[in-house]
């Protein structure tokens, strides 16, 4: 007969967000004790994280923080990852999450590997990945980090579910007098997902296979040769509206660019970072 409750269970899943059957494992181990369960749970964290290894982690949360000094701001998007929904919005994970962010603001790391590498109190942060894995009962990992500098920065989390934590983060660049509308831009890069700031900062070869791409099309269409060019050049002037920033149709107002909405301003938006939970999940593997 089993020495624990349904409310035992219950209990040590929600506050260790492991999965149930890991949990009544654990508990049937330690005769019922919740403490002894718990620790149960986190000493099988090498196991767990090996078993889990060929997972995939896409589900998961963003988190940003953005720190001042002399020279300006400097803004941090972490990404980390869980294989559920279910564990992303446990208190226990987040709080995991956010001890991930301070680490990585605390060396100033420039790449995943620099947090993983961060001391912890575990030993380093891959550690504490690690020990965290048996508790929680499902891959864990870092998909992400972005850092971004700038005169001023400001950061936007959108939430794509009510019941979630933030599955995509902003942050764009300014200068001084751009801060009154980085906000909205902010906003508007969350929802339309732009490639560049401006048509001068996209690659040349991309400009290049788009343009070749737009000619061989019109070409295919029996477009007379001679107007070719001028119909090439109305296509890349639509592809730079879907990829770069400034030539989009401003969200909250798409009769205005979100250049002309900038102009207005007086300001100027220098640079951005967009992270969304698993758009990366292939390459985080």
């Amino acid at each position: 007969m089993a020495n624990y409750t349904v409310a035992d269970i219950k209990a040590l899943r929600e506050k260790t967000g492991a999965g149930m059957l890991d949990v009544k494992n654990a508990l049937a181990e330690a005769e019922g004790d919740l403490a002894k369960a718990e620790e149960i749970l986190r000493l099988k964290g090498v196991k767990t994280a090996a078993k889990r290894e060929g997972r995939t982690a896409s589900d998961g949360l963003v988190l940003s923080k953005i720190v001042s000094d002399a020279n300006g701001q400097t803004g941090y998007i972490v990404e980390v990852n869980s294989e559920t929904d279910f564990v992303a919005k446990n208190a226990k994970f987040i709080a995991f999450a956010e001890e991930i962010l301070e680490a990585a603001v605390a060396v100033e790391a420039r790449t995943v590997e620099d947090i993983l590498a961060a001391p912890h109190a575990d030993g380093t942060i891959a550690d504490r990945i690690t020990n965290f894995t048996g508790v929680i009962g499902e891959k864990l990992a870092i998909g992400r980090l972005e850092v971004i500098t700038g005169e001023h920065l400001e950061a936007y989390m959108h939430r794509t579910s009510t019941d979630l934590p933030p599955q995509v983060a902003v942050i764009v660049a300014t200068d001084a007098a751009g801060e009154a509308i980085a906000h909205d831009v902010a906003v508007h890069i969350a929802a339309m997902n732009p490639s560049y700031v401006s048509i001068d900062q996209v690659p040349a070869e991309v400009v290049e296979n788009e343009e070749r791409i737009a000619t061989e099309l019109t070409r295919a269409e029996g477009k007379p040769e001679k107007i070719i060019p001028n119909i090439v050049a109305g296509r890349l002037k639509g592809f730079y509206k879907e990829i770069v920033l400034l030539e989009q149709a401003y969200v909250r107002d798409p009769k205005q660019t979100v250049g002309q909405i900038v102009k207005a301003a007086g300001g100027k938006i220098t640079d951005f970072r967009r992270v969304r939970v698993g758009e990366n999940a292939e390459d985080a593997e």
